[in-house]
């Protein structure tokens, strides 16, 4: 069942706040992304490398569209509504064959939601279309969810700013579900909590975490 990271997601009652914490941390600022229509949020993105090497990988900044009319209170996406500043929320993983991933997990006992099409436009007018499994608004419950860009250009191969991606572990309680969803998705997760912990260098290293 191959699969790929596709990206990281750090979410914050406020994107403009959240776009600042990452620049804080890091020192690199992100570049608009674009709207989310139906979910009331708008992001901001910025390209992952590894061993300098650019690829299918980004951070995206996600938080309530500044300009539209959900405040985050409504806006259970990524348990934005929750918030009461931004964190790292999750990540997402890129099957080669979504429908098969997600039947392959519940075998396995964990439910990775159903699938769902989504989309945003870009800055520069260009459409965006992909398919995502989506669990409660995608809250973190220590699962990545799936995705399939389709036929979309990927976001992380665009002009966007860039951060080295160092570290990346995961964990999840044995005998949980979880743990073994994600060693099936491609990870070696750790014994523990729940929990996704992600490294970065920009100007400044730094790491990230949902615990």
């Amino acid at each position: 069942m191959p699969t790929d990271l596709d990206h990281l997601v750090f979410a914050g009652p406020s994107l403009p706040h959240a776009v600042d914490e990452i620049e804080r941390l890091t020192g690199v600022r992100a570049a608009p992304g674009g709207r989310h229509t139906t979910t009331g949020t708008a992001n901001a993105l910025i390209a992952l490398t590894v061993d300098g090497q650019p690829g299918r990988r980004y951070l995206e900044i996600i938080g309530p569209d500044p300009d539209g009319d959900r405040v985050a209170s409504e806006i259970p996406t990524f348990g934005i509504s929750g918030l009461d500043a931004p964190r790292l929320v999750g990540f997402a993983v890129r099957p080669d064959d979504l429908d098969a991933t997600v039947a392959h997990l519940r075998d396995l006992g964990a439910d990775p939601g159903d699938v769902e099409p989504l989309g945003r436009v870009r800055p520069d007018g260009v459409q965006l279309s992909w398919r995502l499994t989506r669990r409660a608004g995608n809250a973190w419950d220590g699962l990545p969810f799936l995705i399939d860009w389709q036929d979309s250009p990927h976001p992380g191969l665009g002009d966007l700013p860039r951060l080295e991606l160092t570290d990346l572990g995961v964990s999840a309680p044995v005998g949980d579900a979880r743990f073994d969803a994600l060693t099936a998705l491609g990870f070696e997760p750790t014994e523990g909590a729940p929990a996704l912990r992600v490294g970065v260098r920009g100007e400044r290293a730094t790491t990230l975490s949902t615990d």
